[in-house]
């Protein structure tokens, strides 16, 4: 696939470091010199130095050929223009454009994204979508990640295995015993840096990160048979007023269970703006570092921080301060999967790769078979989709067990009339039928092909 992706700042560089993965030719247009050769060192791509809005820069980039493009500049208003250009001119079958403003996200004004307007196929709003992803970690303490399916009844969540763990030792098999009442599926393990789907003779040890499904009702039940059971997140300090934050402030102030949110930030006027908007949140100017700045946050007793800020290193810094500081839970927005192995030694520090949570919205449109909704897992975790079968299905009428499954790729759950039901081997796959299928990372092109 020949993609265009527009943007070469955090969110263009997370999006363009998963598709060169992929067999894709990738193009970065790019305005700025420096990030240009910056992100072009790094990926094996094809820079275009310009404005993507420009025709001409369009055309050098091979607007005519391109099967995809993606608008992800911080500028809506360039990203939208960059769509129309690339439709009108070029017509570039596929567009997709990032839209951070709420002005131009209102249900309101939704009729201005279509052919005869702003002709883009698909709106992804990354900083939303991270703020998202933050709260589903907040709302179930205990857990690394939680992916919603089959309309909020089930979720894929991450919860790690630590030295203390009651499952240390035992084989997935075994499992069931220590919570005979509780039903789960295991779908994956990470361990040492490596993906792999378990066998029920595989053993859990400590530092593994288990992926499970498990109903929404049973998450907390499920965190406490896994050893990982948190109090309620109910004092919460944001490091870093950026939009994230605040969009985090917004859903936060809202909470009813909330005790108290505070978010530290080092810009004044930032800050201030923050306040006006979130008038239910404490918005607290100074240093993020200051320890005058964290005990009046009261740091020693939160249940959780947020380390959102636009350079890792200081989100990992300031979880390091927060663990030290207090028994809560830690987490931290990382740009750059460098980091991810740093994890393992920062305690219940949980991390939020940028590049998952935005590829994931983008997911269906990439991939070559029809998908309701697909995840891509942090930590380079392979992905997980929820795809219902149809009439032109190529495993329509078919069992399970003759699809070429093995051990890169999955059926986790099956979902028939409503009911979800275990994946057995003479399970036959009818219209209308729902499945959570999940793939390793390297599998993906041959989950399209069994599914296509």
């Amino acid at each position: 696939m020949k993609i265009i992706v527009c943007g070469g700042g955090n969110v263009g560089k997370s999006i363009v470091r998963y598709l060169v993965h992929g067999d894709n030719d990738i193009i970065v247009i790019e305005k700025d010199a420096q990030v240009l050769d910056e992100i072009s060192k790094e990926f094996d791509i094809q820079p275009i130095l310009g404005n993507s809005a420009h025709p001409k820069v369009l055309e050098r980039a091979g607007a005519k050929t391109a099967d995809l493009l993606l608008a992800v500049t911080d500028h809506d208003e360039a990203n939208l223009v960059t769509c129309q250009v690339a439709k009108s001119l070029f017509n570039l079958p596929q567009r997709i454009a990032r839209i951070d403003s709420e002005a131009y996200l209102s249900p309101l004004w939704s009729t201005i994204f279509c052919e005869n307007c702003f002709p883009v196929d698909l709106i992804i709003s990354p900083d939303i979508a991270i703020a998202e992803a933050v709260l589903r970690i907040l709302k179930f303490p205990g857990t690394s990640e939680a992916l919603p399916f089959f309309n909020d009844k089930l979720y894929l969540i991450g919860i790690k295995c630590d030295k203390d763990s009651p499952l240390k030792g035992l084989s997935v098999s075994q499992l069931g015993r220590l919570a005979p009442d509780l039903s789960f599926e295991m779908v994956s393990i990470f361990r040492k840096s490596k993906i792999f789907i378990p066998q029920k003779e595989d053993k859990i040890y400590a530092g593994d990160e288990l992926y499970l499904l498990v109903k929404k009702e049973d998450i907390a039940e499920a965190a406490h048979a896994f050893g990982r059971e948190h109090p309620a997140n109910e004092r919460i300090i944001i490091f870093g007023g950026t939009k994230i934050a605040y969009y985090l402030g917004r859903k936060l102030e809202n909470d009813d269970n909330l005790i108290s949110c505070k978010i530290i930030e080092e810009d004044y006027q930032q800050a201030k703006r923050l306040a006006q908007d979130l008038p239910e949140i404490t918005v607290i100017h100074g240093p993020l570092m200051s320890d005058v700045i964290l005990e009046e946050a009261g740091l020693a007793n939160c249940d959780a921080s947020v380390a959102i800020t636009d350079k890792d290193k200081d989100n990992l810094l300031l979880s390091l301060l927060a663990k030290k500081g207090s028994a809560g839970s830690a987490i931290s927005l990382v740009n750059s999967p460098a980091y991810n192995n740093l994890v393992d030694n920062i305690g219940d520090n949980i991390l939020v790769d940028r590049s998952t949570v935005t590829v994931s919205h983008i997911l269906k449109e990439i991939r070559k078979t029809k998908i309701d909704k697909a995840y891509s897992l942090g930590r380079g975790a392979g992905e997980i989709w929820q795809l219902t079968i149809d009439e032109n299905s190529s495993v329509l009428d078919k069992k399970i067990s003759d699809l070429p499954l093995d051990e890169t790729v999955k059926i986790c759950v099956v979902e028939q009339d409503g009911e979800l039901i275990p994946p057995t081997a003479g399970f036959v796959l009818k219209e209308g039928t729902r499945l959570a299928v999940y793939m390793n990372t390297g599998a993906v092109r041959k989950a399209e092909k069994i599914f296509s």
